[in-house]
């Protein structure tokens, strides 16, 4: 069968599945829709963090993007796993105990202010819109290229799906949704991997043969390999990194720390009965994690060795553009590559300096990885199945927190607190429903810095949400107005950052070269900057204004006594 038909049959069935789930899974109360009741089992929470932390910038960028920084791509990998543990260990059991399902609800009454409440719904809503929209921006993509119809389309179809589980099934269907597609995407990350480990390297497992001969007969070691050819192209030796060791260590820790401020996540842990479940299924998620993790950069490896030699020939003398494998054409058409002819001779030539005559998205990589690696079409199709299902598991969950923010922080808590339970879970599927229109919107018309909207948006949950929940649980003496003051601060400072050098819809009132950097730090790691800017000022206005009150001290304490379970409730 065609890649295509095997694409059709793949996601047809996935979408069956995942439709099915959510019409078992519907719920009839605010507490099902909002944590699936509490009583999901650790080992499924586990495996639904995984898919829902698993993003599409996971299982389609990072590979991608270790792919062309090479050493300086391990940021990523580094952040965003560092972060998951922070979250487990420093933030998910307390937060569990509390017995607030979301984080506006624990800003909003640990910090004894509607006004809090209220700045915490902004960043939530903020925050998870700028995330979603890379996410359904790579659904749209993926459509485009493997079911051959254009962008908007896709995104149409992927809101579609996410509709039916994320109304219908609130977060009950979203949980066991996150089951199946983890499922589907370790399979579908996992199965290519090995088969192109095979292919250079010999090896079965895709980290020994990272560090592995290649199987060419010429003993070479294949980063030494991918060495050689990067120097050869212009490009800087590809286990040599060229960012600043500030820029790093910021990048890295605003990934950290984003992650354990993503409110997406924090959410997942009050989907289990008990403070132990919690961690139990913490710990769980990081194992299911690590599977994609630990594979990315043997992934990316292959990936450029064999882009380089298909574009460029074994010879490096260049691959006749009429003779060129069909995945060169067949991405062409998405508008993903793109070759000129710069000298007339007719060859396709990939390198850095003025003889590249290729540009090509780093997000392709992954998603190309199988059929330039000339794997059978039902693994190409298998890889397309897992990207959406990464996607669609990680809007689904952000779609939710954009409900919950509205609905029950914003509606039951602030504007409309006499409203019946009916009523609450009406205006919640009116909000998710609301939620998957914005979204949709946000991948067909993207904002100008989708290609680092994930890594913006982890800056901005740093800046904003992470100072404000580590203080809220481990310092009693952290007020109202410090927690408002450093929110305020941090989220200005870093959005203000991104928007100088980035710009949005507006162009850049800088332009975005290290020299030009607040101490050498760049957009993606200054939400660092952003988290201490929060911390100091949160701890200055709280040391000049009223502490809270005794109530709340005492319940601060009371949380971080390794005791109960805190039921985690809709009121």
């Amino acid at each position: 069968m065609s890649v295509q038909t095997w694409t059709y049959l793949m996601v047809g069935l996935t979408f069956a599945l995942y439709i099915g789930i959510a019409f078992w899974a519907r719920v009839g109360s605010t507490k099902d829709f909002y944590v699936a009741g509490g009583g999901v089992h650790p080992i499924a929470n586990g495996m639904a963090t995984a898919a829902d932390w698993m993003s599409a910038a996971s299982f389609i960028s990072m590979a991608g993007l270790i792919s062309f920084m090479g050493y300086d791509g391990a940021v990523y990998l580094l952040g965003w796993t560092g972060g998951y543990v922070l979250l487990a260990l420093l933030l998910a059991p307390y937060l569990r105990k509390f017995g607030k399902f979301t984080v506006p609800d624990f800003v909003g009454d640990r910090y004894y202010s509607d006004a809090a409440r209220l700045v915490a719904v902004v960043c939530a809503v903020f925050i998870s819109f700028t995330y979603v929209a890379g996410q359904m921006r790579g659904v749209g993509i993926v459509f485009s290229r493997f079911l051959e119809v254009d962008i908007t389309t896709g995104v149409i179809l992927g809101m579609c799906i996410v509709f039916f589980y994320a109304v219908v099934g609130g977060m009950k269907g979203i949980t066991y949704t996150q089951v199946a597609q983890y499922c589907v995407l370790i399979f579908a990350y996992l199965v290519p991997a090995i088969f192109i480990s095979i292919l250079v390297t010999g090896h079965f497992l895709p980290q020994l043969g990272f560090g592995g001969t290649v199987s060419d007969g010429s003993g070479m070691y294949l980063l030494d390999k991918l060495d050689g050819l990067s120097t050869q192209l212009g490009f800087a030796p590809y286990t040599d990194g060229s960012k600043s060791m500030a820029d790093v260590f910021c990048i890295t820790l605003a990934l950290m720390v984003g992650t354990a401020g993503l409110p997406h996540v924090i959410v997942r842990f009050f989907t289990v009965p008990k403070v132990k479940d919690a961690r139990t299924s913490a710990g769980w998620a990081l194992l299911f994690i690590s599977f994609l993790y630990l594979t990315a950069p043997a992934v990316a490896a292959f990936a450029r060795v064999n882009m380089i030699e298909t574009i460029n020939g074994k010879d490096m003398q260049g691959t006749e553009y009429v003779n060129s494998p069909q995945w060169i054409k067949s991405w062409e058409k998405t508008g993903l590559i793109k070759w000129e002819d710069k000298n007339g001779d007719g060859r396709m030539f990939y390198a850095k300096d003025d003889r590249n005559e290729m540009t090509i998205d780093r997000d392709i990589m992954v998603l190309a990885n199988p059929e330039i690696a000339q794997l059978p079409n039902w693994v190409i199709a298998l890889i397309a199945a897992g990207a959406l299902a990464a996607a669609l598991s990680t809007a689904a969950g952000l779609l939710m927190v954009i409900s919950s923010a509205l609905s029950h922080d914003l509606l039951k808590k602030v504007v409309m607190p006499n409203i019946t339970e009916k009523q609450e879970l009406l205006y919640a599927r009116i909000g998710a429903a609301g939620a998957v229109i914005v979204a949709g919107l946000l991948g067909i018309y993207p904002p100008g810095f989708v290609a680092e909207v994930v890594a913006f948006a982890f800056g901005l949950a740093a800046a904003s949400f992470f100072p404000i929940i580590i203080m809220g649980v481990f310092n009693k003496r952290m007020n109202k107005e410090g927690a408002i003051a450093g929110m305020v601060a941090g989220l200005a400072f870093t959005m203000g950052y991104i928007l100088y050098f980035k710009g949005v819809f507006i162009t850049p009132l800088a332009e975005n070269k290290p020299e030009n950097w607040l101490f050498g730090i760049s957009p993606e790691g200054i939400g660092s900057v952003g988290m201490l800017i929060n911390f100091v000022v949160a701890w200055a206005v709280s040391k000049m204004t009223p502490a809270p009150p005794e109530h709340v001290q005492h319940l601060v304490e009371e949380i971080r006594v390794p005791r109960g379970a805190g039921a985690a409730s809709a009121h």
